[in-house]
């Protein structure tokens, strides 16, 4: 086949004579053509000049080179290959002669134009569409921009009428968030921010299912998009946890022990030494061996925080005033190592079998269990006698609707205010139990599993004004700080070292927590469970402002009125004991001046006593109208 090239490389030179060259430059008529008769007629001149000169140039150039190579090539009978090749480059030489050049310039034409077409028609195709595609996006631009608009008051009621469209409403809703997002650029012209957060509150309202209190009550602690993140994590279920019971075994035997057992676990968090996170499993979890044994407990991660805020210490004396059922009261067991004295108490009898259940699953065995309300802990236990107190307040529920979804329409205003009130009261009994002179304790943690303001920071800021009480940092490394000043309230500076826990942030769920030192065993003057309206009393002057001075006139005349009323009463009330002989002293008349309501028991002798005036009335009468009976 080397033959084969070579011819290959000696057929290229025949293709440019010089001859040609020089009677193309001689020619003046050649420089007067147009570009594309130049290119067919030198291609045609080409061809005949390659007629005329490539047999004498190849014989001129198979004599010069005399080598055997080229004898060989020229040989007819030698290679039957070379015979083929010579004779396909002839057929090749004479090809063009047997077209004619009009027929060869037409199907050169023809095909290009052809392709011409078809490129133009393909880049026609492709403007067309990018044309189309801008259009229709301007278009959705146009209705995105246009589309939104509140609804009107007869549309809401055509609204009310129909079953909820609810793809409607989470468009409305999306579009709702995204202008108060940016209110300024995308609100229409006279339309006000609180018809936009109306709307927006009626439509999470039926498309979540929340009733008018709360869903109002968490448009005003969130903004918008905040406010979305955190009623879509209220829709989702928070992770399973775990937490290892270091009194039977460690955290790394029981990982091991579980996974064998075909549980996908991880360890939960840098926060937690004890806690899995459990991802899925091929044996339910609440009854393995494992768990029969009290190697775990279920247990979410939220309650893992008051117990790691309290930091209970070896050998002290603890009270867990609300166990059941039992999780934080166990970890409190596992931190002390069982030693020392832990009080569980629960106030709810029929929760008392699973608590009892899982202190003995667990292994504890420095509990006692005891069924007494809160309030009478102080009275039953003694007032400063323990280093340590948990609080875990019963409370609304808001933070784990993920669970309860009851929340959602079952909470009302007057549900949280009556759980604000028993929460105060919990607080305060929980500070008086508490020793001030403990040497390693003297410390308080309360928590809800509740987000709203009244259950938590109000709760902590009232038991700072009625007890001697500081607070101090949690502890804890995560979470958000607590509210200072939440609306028209404005709390003590030092609630910032209170922490809140959100499902949409932490996945876990809404807590909160409070951690409360007390400074001495002894109460503030205004401490007590007093009215209102005695506290209103003790203020002093020097408290008001000077632009407060006419509502300062007012409140003195309405309290003036009411002692009035009031020492009225008193006098009534008082007469009675003056008619039995139970004359008082002028110095103890001077301290019921200042007492100003008297106590139960005094209220009751003077009811008794006044029932036994009666009595004496009705039977004096009686018995008078039968002996003017028996006279007759």
């Amino acid at each position: 086949m080397a033959p084969v090239v070579l011819n290959k490389k000696r057929g290229k030179k025949w293709q440019k004579p010089p001859l040609e060259k020089k009677q193309r430059k001689n020619d003046p008529f050649v420089e007067k053509r147009s570009k594309t008769e130049g290119i067919s007629d030198d291609s045609d001149s080409d061809i005949e000049n390659e007629e005329v000169k490539d047999p004498q140039e190849f014989e001129d150039e198979g004599e010069e080179s005399g080598s055997d190579t080229g004898s060989e090539l020229l040989s007819d009978g030698d290679d039957p290959l070379a015979d083929d090749f010579l004779r396909g480059s002839d057929d090749e030489e004479k090809g063009p002669d047997s077209d004619s050049g009009s027929d060869s310039d037409s199907d050169s034409d023809s095909d290009v134009s052809d392709i011409e077409k078809k490129s133009r028609a393909i880049d026609e195709e492709r403007a067309r569409e990018k044309e189309e595609a801008l259009e229709e996006m301007q278009l959705n631009i146009r209705e995105e921009s246009d589309e939104f608009r509140l609804p009107t008051k007869e549309e809401i009621e055509e609204e009310k009428q129909q079953p909820p469209d609810l793809p409607n409403l989470q468009r409305r809703i999306k579009e709702i968030v995204r202008v108060l997002s940016n209110f300024k650029d995308l609100s229409q012209k006279g339309t006000s921010r609180k018809e936009y957060v109306q709307q927006l509150k009626l439509d999470l309202g039926s498309y979540y299912g929340y009733n008018e209190f709360l869903i109002g009550a968490l448009v005003e602690m969130f903004p918008p998009v905040e406010l979305m993140e955190l009623i879509e994590s209220f829709e989702k279920p928070r992770p399973i946890c775990l937490r290892t019971n270091t009194l039977k075994t460690r955290r790394r035997d029981l990982a091991d022990v579980l996974i064998n057992r075909g549980v996908n676990l991880d360890p939960l968090s840098k926060w937690s030494k004890v806690g899995l996170v459990v991802y899925d499993s091929q044996v339910p979890i609440g009854a393995t061996p494992e768990y029969m044994a009290g190697f775990y407990m279920l247990q979410s991660a939220s309650s893992f925080l008051p117990v790691m805020a309290l930091a209970p210490q070896e050998k002290e004396r603890v009270i867990d005033m609300a166990a059941a059922p039992g999780g934080k009261t166990t970890y409190i067991a596992a931190l002390m190592k069982n030693t020392g004295l832990i009080y569980a108490n629960e106030m709810k009898a029929s929760r008392l079998k699973s608590l009892t259940a899982n202190l003995h699953r667990m292994g504890v065995t420095n509990t006692i269990v005891c069924n007494y309300d809160g309030n009478e802990l102080p009275k039953v236990l003694g007032l400063n006698t323990v280093d340590r107190v948990l609080l875990d307040a019963p409370c609304s529920g808001t933070g784990v609707i993920s669970k309860d979804e009851s929340v959602k329409t079952s909470k009302s205003l007057e549900d949280i205010q009556k759980c604000s009130y028993l929460q105060k009261q919990l607080i305060l009994a929980a500070i008086d139990m508490v020793d001030a002179n403990s040497k390693s304790g003297g410390y308080i943690v309360y928590s809800t599993c509740s987000i709203m303001v009244t259950e938590n920071e109000a709760v902590i800021d009232y038991a700072l004004k009625k007890r001697d009480v500081k607070l101090v940092p949690c502890g804890l490394d995560f979470g958000r700080q607590g509210f200072v000043r939440f609306r028209e309230h404005r709390f003590h500076p030092s609630l910032e070292k209170t922490r809140r826990f959100y499902p949409h942030v932490h996945n876990m769920d809404g807590f909160f927590v409070a951690k409360l030192k007390k400074m001495s065993n002894s109460k503030k003057t205004s401490a007590g469970p007093q009215p209102s309206e005695t506290v209103e009393q003790q203020t002093p002057e020097s408290n008001v402002s000077n632009g407060d001075k006419k509502t300062e006139e007012n409140s003195e005349q309405v309290l003036m009125k009411k002692a009035t009323t009031k020492a009225k009463d008193l006098k009534k009330k008082t007469s009675g004991l003056a008619e039995n002989g139970n004359v008082e002293s002028p110095s103890n008349e001077k301290r019921r001046k200042k007492r100003k309501f008297p106590s139960r028991e005094e209220i009751s002798k003077v009811r008794e006593e006044k029932r036994k005036t009666l009595r004496e009335k009705v039977s004096s009468k009686k018995a008078g109208s039968k002996d003017k009976g028996n006279e007759k």
